[in-house]
């Protein structure tokens, strides 16, 4: 580095000047890089600028004349060890440091640039646990280095689809940069972006690379130095610092100064990229889980879809409704969709369990009694009829009403009609029927626990409900709708299944359906350690899921119960059903013995 050695007129020790800028100014004035005292030197007494790697001194106060062999000048191309006499002080300009004596710039440091920077990294890391902001994260990264280097400007780049583009942009005055993407050399930052190594650039206008480069030419850049924020071999941004007044500006000191801030910028920025992936996958998520349910139901399989595709056409319409499932389905919530999408949408909707109500109180619960009616009835009181008036009426599990009440029923579903227990007036109400039923209630009918009207009164329309285990993927989307809905209010963090409880979820056969998977997930979440649930949370250990078949076994199992499903439709004709099979009847013969144990 080339530099000025400084002989003071005082007789002191000399002291080496560096001329790492490209004007250093030389004076008795505090301002000037190289302070002369006394000696007749003047405030301002002269510069030397740097171009093109050369130096020129020239005056910079009309008196400034200095001294060279023995020649007064006002202006002068320095050579090497070239002596300069400035009034009684004299400078020796040396192309490289002799290192002989303390640089004035560590003379005036005294020696704390470690413990400079060590207070630097604990102001940052106090600022790290105490700010939340992104931007004012970086921005405070930045101004420490801008402070610690003595860059006038700082950049803090991310790398994106191959590309590097300011983010942050910081001036000396701890102030935004504007326009900070046209203060970069678009060359250097690229190099540091597919090399991935730092790279510290001393004169940019005279570096062999980047001399020809536009952005350093036109931006006339000098010392830069361009580290990259590196996470798990990946760089995820550059931090790019510049001083622009001054060469060879950068060294190896603080290039290590730099790359420990670095690497605390990299797990911000790793940690925010991580956390920017979680809300844009979460996000995903729910969109996806909006798309695959209809209001409160979840589910995309085909029969679901099936089911959508009906309620939509029969909501709007005031149609008797039957829904048919087993236990655990979501017959209730199909019910509600069908009132929430219903010109009754804004009127009542009336939940009545009729397998809940003792006999002897189901007329009372349905039509209301009067005063004095029956032993305890020290009131009027309205049934679920008059209070669901102008509303739907949903009457879970129809199949254990009692034959007798069932005649009361029909009566108010076909005249609109109901009277109180205990009363001899009459009250009109306008209702929307919905039943539903885990039985076959043809099969009652047969039997003759149902009346055969009534069924056909309610059953306008059926929605049958496919059970949990023939769901597909459904039963997963549920699982994990269900985890995100209990596992903050039972365990006060989010819940997950693990891979072996997934298809553990998948091959159980789920005999209570939906009703038994939240059942089985709420206390999962209990007895879960760690935030992840396992098939032993589940109690759907391996030997306790469904056993799968080898495809021949399963297709064996599949032809028998169709054949026996054809015979029963033919009342157990062998001929018709061989007939109906398009099969030879001993093969219908052999099935029959088969299934009594015989021989074929």
């Amino acid at each position: 580095m080339a530099s000025f050695v400084l002989y003071p007129a005082d007789l002191g020790p000399p002291v080496v000047m560096p001329l790492d800028r490209r004007i250093v100014r030389i004076g008795t004035a505090p301002d000037n890089d190289l302070v002369l005292t006394g000696g007749g030197a003047l405030p301002h007494h002269c510069h030397v600028v740097y171009d093109k790697q050369s130096f020129t001194l020239s005056s910079s106060d009309a008196d400034g004349t200095f001294v060279i062999a023995g020649k007064t000048k006002k202006s002068h191309k320095l050579a090497d060890r070239e002596i300069v006499s400035i009034g009684d002080h004299l400078l020796r300009f040396v192309s490289f440091d002799h290192d002989l004596a303390p640089r004035a710039t560590e003379r005036a440091q005294g020696g704390g640039q470690d413990l400079q920077r060590f207070v630097a990294l604990h102001r940052f890391a106090q600022k790290l646990m105490d700010q939340s902001s992104l931007q004012a994260l970086f921005e405070a990264l930045l101004d420490e280095l801008i402070a610690l280097t003595r860059a006038d400007k700082a950049f803090l780049l991310l790398a994106l689809d191959g590309k590097a583009q300011v983010h942050v942009a910081r001036n000396i005055d701890s102030e935004p940069l504007v326009r900070g993407d046209e203060a970069i050399s678009d060359s250097i930052v690229q190099q540091v972006l597919e090399g991935g190594e730092p790279l510290i650039v001393a004169d940019a206008l005279s570096h062999e690379v980047f001399r020809s480069s536009k952005s350093v030419m036109r931006l006339k850049l000098s010392s830069v130095m361009c580290v990259p924020l590196k996470a798990r071999g990946t760089t995820l941004g550059l931090i790019y610092l510049g001083n622009d007044n001054a060469i060879n500006h950068f060294g190896q000191d603080l290039l290590d100064t730099v790359m420990v801030f670095a690497a605390e910028g990299a797990l911000i920025l790793e940690s925010a990229i991580a956390r920017r992936a979680l809300e844009v996958k979460v996000d995903t998520l729910a969109h996806e889980l909006e798309d695959r349910r209809f209001g409160e139901i979840i589910g995309a399989c085909d029969s679901m879809r099936d089911i959508y595709k009906k309620i939509a056409r029969i909501a709007t319409t005031d149609i008797s409704v039957l829904i048919e499932g087993e236990t655990g389905t979501g017959k209730e919530l199909v019910a509600r969709a069908i009132h929430q999408r219903s010109n009754r949408a804004k009127g009542p909707f009336v939940v009545i369990n009729c397998g809940a109500i003792p006999e002897n109180l189901l007329e009372s619960e349905l039509f209301g009694h009067v005063r004095g009616a029956f032993t305890g009835a020290v009131a009027t009181v309205q049934g679920k009829f008059q209070a669901a008036d102008g509303g739907t009426l949903f009457l879970d599990e129809v199949g254990e009403m009692p034959i007798a009440l069932q005649v009361k029923i029909l009566r108010a579903i076909q005249e609109k009609v109901v009277q109180k227990v205990g009363d001899t007036r009459s009250e009109q109400v306008d209702i929307r029927f919905v039943a539903a039923t885990n039985k076959h209630l043809i099969d009652e009918v047969k039997a003759g626990t149902f009346r055969e009207d009534l069924y056909y009164r309610l059953n306008v329309v059926t929605l049958s409900l496919p059970p949990l285990r023939e769901r597909d993927d459904d039963v997963l989307l549920i699982a994990r709708f269900l985890l995100s809905r209990w596992g903050e209010s039972i365990a006060k963090r989010e819940v997950v299944l693990s891979r072996e409880a997934a298809r553990a979820i998948r091959r159980w056969r789920w005999p209570g359906n939906i009703r038994e998977l939240e059942n089985r997930i709420k206390k999962a979440i209990v007895f879960s350690d760690n935030g992840v649930i396992t098939p032993e949370n589940l109690d759907l250990a391996d030997e306790a899921t469904e056993h799968i078949l080898p495809l021949a076994d399963a297709r064996e199992q599949w032809q028998r119960e169709y054949i026996n499903k054809i015979l029963a439709l033919n009342d157990g004709n062998r001929t018709q059903t061989a007939r109906d099979l398009d099969v030879d009847p001993r093969t219908i013969f052999r099935h029959l013995e088969r299934e009594r144990g015989g021989e074929v």
